[in-house]
């Protein structure tokens, strides 16, 4: 039986708006050496490192650093604003569905927020693998639920079903989504806040 092989999706088209540094949370350095990797750039390398295929959900503002590391047509670019200047709403539930969308033919989705960089790629890999068996599965680490979260092929209409915010827990609640147990405690560290931060450079 051939192997599946399921797209990252990054989720890269959040506001943060909850980071009170300079700039976007997904451009802050990780390290204090110039040109080192932004929070944006080592999540996109542990996913490109996998070797899956790599499909980018983000925003005009931070679309030319995703360029730099994933291919055009895999670099899905959400309008900001309409048509009047008005800022239009990014909800989880709007880039799960460009992502998906984008990747249709993919042999299911993992989906990855691109604000946790320290997620490694032999997690990633794992909960892939899960695919195998189950419909919906995600990492885990010591009995605490993170991401990334896989979902299989069957639920392509329902993952193009959410609207707004409205993120994939119902579906994880209804398709008894089962822990892939690993060892990276990776899996939980998002970078919300400067102080979020502060702890992933360490």
């Amino acid at each position: 039986m051939t192997q599946r092989r399921p797209a990252v999706v990054v989720l890269a088209a959040g506001r943060g708006s909850r980071f009170r540094g300079a700039g976007h949370k997904l451009e802050q350095l990780l390290g204090d050496a110039p040109g080192g990797d932004t929070v944006l750039v080592r999540s996109l390398r542990h996913a490109i490192a996998t070797q899956l295929r790599v499909v980018v959900v983000t925003t005009a503002t931070l679309a030319p650093a995703a360029h730099r590391w994933v291919a055009a047509r895999d670099v899905v670019v959400l309008p900001e604003r309409d048509a009047q200047g008005r800022p239009l709403p990014i909800g989880m539930g709007h880039s799960i569905v460009a992502g998906v969308g984008a990747t249709g033919d993919a042999d299911g989705w993992l989906i990855l927020p691109a604000d946790m960089p320290l997620v490694r790629p032999a997690t990633i890999l794992a909960v892939a693998a899960g695919l195998e068996r189950f419909p919906v599965c995600y990492a885990q680490h010591r009995g605490m639920q993170g991401h990334p979260v896989g979902f299989g092929t069957e639920l392509y209409s329902e993952l193009m079903a959410l609207k707004g915010d409205e993120g994939a827990r119902r579906i994880v609640a209804r398709y008894a989504a089962q822990p892939i147990d690993v060892d990276d405690p990776g899996v939980h560290v998002d970078v919300d806040t400067a102080e979020d931060l502060a702890r992933v450079r360490g």
